[in-house]
C-alpha cells in the first residue's frame, strides 16, 4: 500500500478509524498502520483510532479528537469553562462527559478524561465551528451544572468561590433561566442547593 495514496484518501478527515480504512479497502493490511505509526506518518489516538501529525499544529484540534475517539461525548467541565473564559486556569487535560463508562486516554494531542453520566443527563450541548470542523461542547450553563453535579464537594460558598468564575460572565452573560431549567432536569435536590449558593454570590 502506497502511503501517499492512503494520505490523500484520509487526510482531510483529520481523524480516522481502522474501520473506515477497511471499509475503503477490504484487503488493507493492518500492519501498514503499525509501520506508518512507527515511522511517524500517523499518530495513534487509542486502539483503532488515528490522526495525522500535521494536525498537532492546529489550534483546539484536541477538542475535535476528544469528540471523535469516545462517542457519544461532549466537551464539558473545566475544559468547557476555560474555553468560554469562565475560569482563569489554562486546562491541560481535555475533560468531557459521556453516557459510556468513565475513561482516560493519552496521546500526542494530550490527556483526555471522560466522566460518566446517565444518558438522560446528556443534554445541554451544542455544535460550535472549529476551523473546518465542528465541536460538541456544553453550553456555559450546562458545563457549570456538570461540574457541580460530578464534583459534589463544591457545596459551600468558599468552595464555589475557589472556582474563581469570571465576575463579568456571572453578572452579565450567565443565562440564569437556562441554568435553572437545566438544573431541574437533573432531578437532584443537592445540586439545586449548590446552584443556589452559586447564584447567591452574584
Amino acid at each position: 500500500m502506497n502511503f501517499i495514496e492512503f494520505r490523500k484518501q484520509f487526510f482531510e478527515l483529520g481523524c480516522f478509524s481502522s474501520n473506515q480504512v477497511y471499509a475503503w479497502r477490504e484487503t488493507f493490511d493492518k500492519n501498514n498502520l503499525t509501520r506508518w505509526t512507527k515511522q511517524g506518518h500517523i499518530l495513534r489516538l487509542r486502539q483503532g483510532f488515528y490522526a495525522f501529525p500535521e494536525y498537532l499544529q492546529q489550534p483546539n484540534f484536541a477538542f475535535f479528537v476528544s469528540n471523535y475517539i469516545y462517542k457519544p461525548s461532549y466537551v464539558s467541565l473545566h475544559s468547557a469553562l476555560a474555553f468560554y473564559g469562565i475560569i482563569p486556569e489554562a486546562v491541560t487535560q481535555i475533560t468531557a462527559v459521556s453516557s459510556l463508562k468513565t475513561a482516560d486516554f493519552q496521546n500526542a494531542f494530550g490527556d483526555f478524561s471522560y466522566q460518566q453520566m446517565k444518558s438522560e443527563l446528556i443534554f445541554g450541548y451544542e455544535q460550535k465551528p472549529l476551523g473546518e470542523r465542528s465541536l460538541l461542547i456544553a453550553t456555559p450553563e450546562k458545563a457549570i451544572l456538570d461540574l457541580l453535579y460530578l464534583y459534589p464537594f463544591y457545596n459551600t460558598e468558599q468552595e464555589i468561590k475557589n472556582l474563581r468564575f469570571d465576575e463579568d460572565f456571572m453578572q452579565n452573560e450567565l443565562n440564569v433561566e437556562r441554568l435553572m431549567e437545566f438544573a431541574v432536569r437533573f432531578g437532584n435536590k443537592e445540586l439545586e442547593k449548590r446552584v443556589g449558593i452559586l447564584l447567591a454570590r452574584r
